[in-house]
């Protein structure tokens, strides 16, 4: 196991420097956040964020996210100029010595909570998702302003009608013939610079607003491994996006997947899973519904050797900033995960 962290560049409140002071570090996960999704990344951009990283005694090995333009994911034909584009990034970050890229292929919404700021009973803040304050938001229907976290706020309210209905004119076998048609492509450009492309389960893993999401569950997953059969074209394990259905076990998938050698990536979150949705936790496993131990000897079992990173916290000690991505309980989690690892390690020989 490697374990990572993410970092928002340089006007992230967390810093590298904080970062590297946490037991075990040794990846920094990050990307070029100021160009346009679809657009390539400067060599300049990238050399800077490998040099930040590599001064501060960490490895500049994965990038998340390099974006997928909309264009490609409803099959469009503007979708060959935003996939070439795409293939020069990898290209890029290849030359950068960067090993994996995790990405999504959301239909418009990235992950969406219904609130980012909701309090435990310990004081603390976390991320939630409820069913009925999604209901009280649809985009097609509603005149108001009103949005749930994770949208694209680059979109006005009438464009954001348009797309989502684009989309609602699309079935899932559509949605299917075009991630296969951006991996036929991608696939064999990440295998010559060897980069692992890991793609990101949907977040949470059912349809929002009648959208077509296909990222959801082992069936899915299967199907995807399937479309482009190569060791690159693999997964980013989200145990809080796979988790928060109860219909998804998720330490019989990191067994599988890992004895596969298809997961790449690992997001290890816990969740309180309910009736009508989640709430993000603590990393320990009595704080929410999934067993991180086992998760993780699930993985380690079947010869995981990628990279793991502490996925969102819960903001304590008054700490404030980016939700979810607070340094305090992200750093308390990186400590869990490395004990857990070390213990399985151990009890294994």
């Amino acid at each position: 196991m490697k374990l990572s962290f993410r970092w928002y560049g340089e006007d992230d409140k967390v810093t590298l420097q904080n970062i590297r002071q946490i037991p075990g570090m040794n990846s920094i996960v990050t990307a070029v956040y100021d160009v346009p999704v679809g657009e390539v990344w400067s060599r300049e951009s990238i050399a800077r964020l490998k040099q930040l990283v590599e001064e501060n005694g960490l490895a500049f090995d994965v990038i998340e996210s390099v974006p997928v333009h909309e264009d490609i994911k409803l099959g469009k034909p503007s979708r060959d100029k935003y996939i070439a584009n795409y293939c020069e990034n990898i290209r890029r970050l290849g030359e950068a010595g960067v090993k994996c890229i995790c990405y999504n292929f959301m239909p418009v919404f990235d992950w969406t909570r219904t609130q980012l700021d909701h309090v435990l009973p310990d004081g603390s803040t976390s991320l939630v998702y409820y069913q009925e304050q999604v209901d009280a938001v649809n985009p097609l229907e509603s005149d108001s302003d009103l949005t749930l976290p994770g949208w694209d706020s680059s979109y006005t309210r009438d464009e954001l009608k348009a797309v989502v209905a684009e989309y609602n004119a699309m079935t899932e076998d559509d949605l299917w013939d075009n991630l296969k048609y951006f991996l036929e492509a991608i696939i064999p450009v990440a295998a010559e610079c060897n980069i692992n492309m890991a793609i990101h389960e949907d977040d949470p893993c059912w349809s929002i607003f009648g959208l077509p999401r296909i990222i959801t569950c082992e069936e899915n997953l299967d199907r995807f491994l399937k479309l482009v059969d190569d060791s690159h074209n693999g997964i980013t394990l989200c145990t809080g996006s796979l988790g928060c259905s109860n219909k998804n076990d998720v330490v019989k998938m990191a067994a599988k997947y890992a004895a596969m050698g298809r997961i790449h990536f690992v997001h290890m979150r816990n969740v309180a899973v309910l009736e009508n949705g989640f709430e993000e936790r603590a990393h320990l496993s009595s704080c929410g519904s999934l067993d991180m131990f086992a998760i993780m000897k699930a993985l380690h079992d079947n010869g995981f050797k990628g990279y793991v990173r502490p996925d969102h916290g819960r903001m304590i000690w008054g700490e404030t900033g980016r939700a979810g991505y607070g340094l305090y309980d992200r750093a308390l989690g990186a400590t869990y995960l490395n004990g857990l690892w070390e213990a399985i390690e151990k009890m294994s020989k």
